[in-house]
């Protein structure tokens, strides 16, 4: 998004498909949909394939994520090297902050009204007070957390990617500082790119390791943050960048269908970072102008639409199911309720998270970035 609101509509395509895949994902951990038509139609094996990998959505929102803030950054400050400290980390509290203190207030106030999906739980063994799953929330460290005890807390355990990206973005605007030269922050980038593949190799055991550390998820927004570094220098544009976009979605298409991420995670991860990287390559404009409406665009509006909203529907949409299992559990759903559950699901989250940014996160943001500009 540039400096006057408007939006790059191909990044929130690509934005738009990471987020279904995780909603999609989520909701078939809860209620797996073997015994439904759709199943009987694409085969259980179809379905499981689509739904099983939804962390590789997540890898794609890093990559995103890596990708805008340093365009965005460069543009905004005439350079990484002179990047406004102070200013950066306004603009990301002004983000960041209401809608976690929102999704806080929810779960907490649900819990305490006894209500068990919202509650914290002890799937290692070991149990984890509401204050320890606050602080971790607003510290950054819920990966953390969710590594050593379990998904303790059911809605909030999405926040350990929030944890992954915020701890990044802590040092981001030092770096650009202290290194000043693109040259040196792509090398430094680069060197994290490297890292994360040899981290999930040496924690293949350990499903916290190679899905939720910082290590094995930082070479995403890295290379987000190299491919905006290098969009700068040359285009990708023409019948050839067409090409090789189709080839790039093939790959990432068979990746993602290929195996399960535990079994696929080491290069994995890397492959679909880069192939999502080319894309954004694609879709960059300079001058940060969205592109002309088309008709390849006028199908994919809808997908957009939820690309645009992804902030708020990944932070919220576990609300919507944890409330959706509270009144219609898992055990007592058969068959093809489990598809009209479906698309309730995805139908108030959006309606939630559309809710929740124009009338509270986005002129929160604003209000938010004056207030702390002018402090």
């Amino acid at each position: 998004m540039n400096e006057a609101g408007q939006r790059n509509r191909r990044i929130d395509l690509i934005r738009g498909v990471s987020i279904l895949l995780v909603l999609f994902h989520h909701f078939n951990i809860a209620y797996h949909l073997n015994d439904t038509i759709l199943a009987g139609t694409f085969g259980w094996n179809a379905v499981r394939a689509v739904a099983r990998n939804g962390n590789y959505g997540v890898t794609m929102f890093f990559v995103i994520s890596g990708f805008l803030i340093t365009s965005n950054a460069g543009r905004r400050w005439a350079g990484l090297g002179s990047v406004d400290t102070r200013a950066f980390y306004a603009r990301r509290v002004a983000r960041i902050m209401p809608c976690l203190l929102l999704l806080l207030a929810i779960v907490n106030v649900a819990a305490l009204a006894g209500l068990a999906t919202f509650e914290n739980h002890a799937p290692a063994g070991t149990s984890v007070s509401f204050w320890i799953v606050n602080l971790a929330s607003l510290t950054f460290w819920m990966n953390v957390l969710i590594a050593a005890h379990g998904w303790v807390n059911y809605p909030l355990g999405v926040l350990w990617s929030l944890s992954v990206e915020e701890v990044f973005y802590l040092a981001f605007p030092l770096l650009c500082i202290v290194l000043r030269r693109e040259s040196r922050l792509l090398a430094f980038w680069l060197v994290i790119a490297a890292i994360g593949p040899l981290y999930r190799f040496t924690h293949q055991s350990d499903e916290g390791g190679f899905l939720y550390a910082y290590f094995a998820c930082f070479d995403g927004i890295a290379i987000g943050c190299c491919a905006a570094v290098l969009a700068k220098r040359f285009v990708l544009r023409g019948r050839w960048a067409v090409v090789l976009q189709g080839v790039v979605v093939a790959g990432m298409g068979y990746l993602y269908l290929y195996r399960p991420i535990g079994e696929t995670n080491v290069l994995g991860v890397t492959a679909m970072a880069l192939g999502t990287a080319v894309l954004l390559l694609a879709a960059y404009d300079r001058n940060d102008a969205p592109r002309e409406k088309s008709a390849w665009y006028t199908p994919t509006a809808g997908i957009a639409w939820f690309g645009r909203r992804s902030y708020e529907l990944y932070l919220f949409h576990l609300i919507v199911l944890g409330a959706i299992r509270t009144v219609r559990p898992p055990r007592v759903v058969m068959g093809d309720e489990k598809l009209l559950l479906l698309a309730l699901f995805f139908v108030l989250s959006a309606i939630l998270s559309a809710g929740v940014a124009r009338f509270y996160s986005e002129p929160l943001n604003r209000k938010l970035r004056n207030w702390l500009n002018a402090v």
